[in-house]
């Protein structure tokens, strides 16, 4: 339980890669509670008193029609703004190719 050990062969890659798969994770929660929000919390009524929006349920457009777009847009936001192209070629200490 002392300090945590550094290991300097890491390829440098591994920390982008790291923080990708954090932000994709984050995407996926979010997905999920946009669309159980709005699923569960306007498809809980009597079918009777459900609204309608272009012909859907509201609970279904919102969740699943809208929540699509939504996450369909912030993958992009995500990729453009904060995703890194790297080499996916290396030598065997993780080194890019010259």
């Amino acid at each position: 339980m002392g300090k945590k050990s550094v290991n300097k062969n890491v390829d440098w890659r591994y920390p982008i890669a790291h923080k990708e798969a954090w932000i994709g994770i984050a995407l996926v929660i979010f997905h999920f509670a946009w669309w159980y929000g709005f699923a569960y919390g306007f498809g809980k009524q009597p079918v009777e008193s459900y609204t309608f929006v272009f012909g859907f349920p509201a609970w279904f457009f919102y969740s699943c029609i809208i929540g699509f777009i939504v996450i369909i847009l912030l993958v992009i936001l995500m990729v453009k703004f904060f995703f890194v192209d790297i080499p996916l070629d290396s030598d065997d200490k993780g080194e890019p190719y010259s």
